[in-house]
């Protein structure tokens, strides 16, 4: 039977991380990971649209701590021992620079996940992690000696520590209550939205740089700005996804049935908007309405909006009336959508809840 002094159950980039740095920190110790299914690291290959959202460029932990839903307060002083800053500097050993983006997310300067990936494997091998793929875990018994864990196959090995790092998989839930663990039941977080809208349709791919975003549920309101994406089952990007966040739980209650209001132009006021429209039909009169587009975003969004306001696109900009002006102007900075369900993933890239946080050092 394998013994270990340090294990971890599952291959994603918690566990590749408290792995590394245990081996690193404690080079006589023998450390593994386990993963269950034939590849790890998967969730590090499609995070930030397949550039790896790394961090956050905030390194004021009581700032930092704002942008977690839930548990901020717990979170306090774990950044202030290890923040943005720490990981800034854990990558840049290692060889990877890290880059800024305007909504302060941190990717990679390649704009590829592979990059970190490499980086995580790399790291594993030179401290001597042994890497176990297609690793199923049954079972976990704790005993005076440590823990027992049973692989599918019956192999079985032992463990001194053991550290579950199954993020989203169900299987972790159920090892961590048959260890004794209290669970908050997890719900989905960071997901998509699906939305059946006419004006959505035949624009997936069209993104905008900044919109904003009001969620109204049975059990509470939220709001988030930032980049948004147009799928083909409804709305995703960085605003979305932590307005996902943020509401899961109220979502989770409602079976993901609300109403969201999209600003596609950010924080720009109706009022604004509407002063904007208007002096273009004095300042490009005889232009059509579709070639000039008066958005931060893409014109065949435009166009799009157009064509759902039954407004002639081939209209002069000096024809266009007050009325159409007005529509147009509420519909941009104001669009409600209905929400009917969250994005079809097989597997949530984030879930709420777990073994409860005052279980946890």
């Amino acid at each position: 039977m394998k013994n270990y002094d340090f294990l971890v159950i599952g291959g994603g980039a918690a566990g590749f991380f408290a792995a590394i740095n245990c081996a690193e920190h404690r080079p006589g110790l023998k450390v593994a990971i386990f993963e269950a299914t034939p590849r790890v690291l998967s969730k590090v290959k499609v995070s930030g649209g397949g550039r790896c959202n790394v961090t956050h460029n905030c390194f004021d932990p009581k700032q930092l701590i704002r942008h977690y839903p839930r548990g901020s307060k717990e979170l306090l002083g774990p950044f202030h021992k290890f923040g943005p800053k720490e990981t800034i500097e854990w990558f840049k050993r290692r060889g990877v620079e890290l880059k800024v983006e305007a909504d302060n997310r941190m990717f990679p300067t390649t704009d590829n996940s592979q990059t970190i990936i490499d980086c995580l494997m790399s790291a594993v091998e030179k401290s001597g992690v042994e890497l176990r793929t297609k690793a199923l875990v049954e079972t976990v018994s704790k005993d005076d000696e440590g823990f027992l864990i049973r692989l599918k196959g019956g192999e079985d090995v032992r463990a001194k520590t053991l550290m579950l790092a199954t993020g989203s998989a169900g299987f972790g839930t159920n090892l961590a209550r048959d260890l004794g663990h209290t669970l908050i039941e997890p719900n989905p977080s960071l997901f998509t939205f699906e939305i059946d809208h006419p004006l959505l349709k035949g624009l997936p791919g069209v993104s905008f740089p900044l919109a904003s975003a009001e969620l109204k549920t049975t059990d509470g309101d939220f709001a988030q700005e930032g980049p948004m994406l147009i799928t083909h089952w409804g709305l995703s990007g960085p605003a979305v996804l932590r307005l996902s966040a943020f509401g899961a739980r109220a979502l989770a209650a409602v079976k993901y049935q609300a109403t969201i209001t999209i600003n596609f132009e950010g924080k720009t006021k109706t009022n604004l908007f509407f002063e904007d429209l208007q002096s273009l039909k004095f300042t490009e009169t005889k232009k059509k309405l579709t070639s000039v587009n008066p958005l931060k975003g893409p014109k065949r969004f435009w166009e799009a909006l157009l064509e759902f306001c039954e407004i002639n696109g081939d209209k002069l900009w000096a024809d266009v009336t007050k009325k159409e002006l007005t529509k147009l102007s509420e519909l941009i900075t104001r669009f409600p959508f209905q929400v009917i369900g969250k994005g079809a993933f097989k597997e949530e890239f984030v879930t709420a809840g777990g073994i409860t946080r005052s279980e946890i050092d």
